[in-house]
């Protein structure tokens, strides 16, 4: 199913690159070096106010909104705020970015997060609203600590290269035997 969805938006022009080509067009700042999952959405109607650095992944189903409509009933006017995602940041599946957030450098935002203030550097949150867990810099030490020779894994088990059903029974069992396996 999975391959008619891709095939049919492929045939239509409707990609990830032609979604992100057209926000730029309206005032999207994307640095060098962004993937964006499927399912992904970035305010539309106002990602002029958006500005993405380097080095960027967006987990499927992220929302990143600059805009809040919560106030047209009673203002008769939107509240539009910036929000800028720096360098060397993921942002887990499901998150929400909201309006008028900065995220800083060197950050992991947890899966489900919604982020209602700023996140700075070097930090990983999480939760709803995202509060701080760790820093990344402790929370990396700790992860290349626990990878060795058997948990760890190239591109030749990714689904990527279409690892076999041999390759993926093998990564089950380490990640089973030490908890987590690593693949590149």
């Amino acid at each position: 199913m999975n391959f008619i969805k891709k095939t049919v938006k492929r045939l239509l022009g409707i990609s990830n690159e032609n979604v992100i080509e057209r926000l730029k067009k309206k005032g999207l700042k994307v640095s060098t070096n962004f993937h964006m999952q499927q399912g992904c959405i970035i305010d539309d109607s106002h990602s002029y106010h958006i500005e993405i650095g380097n080095d960027v992944s967006l987990a499927p189903n992220v929302h990143i909104l600059a805009h809040d409509a919560s106030t047209w009933w009673f203002l008769e006017h939107t509240r539009i705020r910036n929000v800028k995602i720096g360098n060397r940041v993921f942002i887990g599946a499901g998150s929400i970015i909201m309006p008028g957030v900065t995220i800083g450098n060197n950050v992991i935002i947890g899966a489900g997060s919604v982020v209602t203030k700023d996140v700075p550097d070097n930090c990983i949150h999480a939760g709803n609203p995202a509060r701080f867990l760790e820093h990344t810099d402790v929370y990396i030490a700790a992860e290349k600590a626990r990878m060795n020779a058997e948990n760890t894994f190239g591109e030749a088990f990714s689904e990527a290269q279409g690892v076999s059903l041999q390759n993926k029974e093998v990564l089950k069992q380490m990640a089973a035997k030490y908890g987590t396996a690593y693949l590149k």
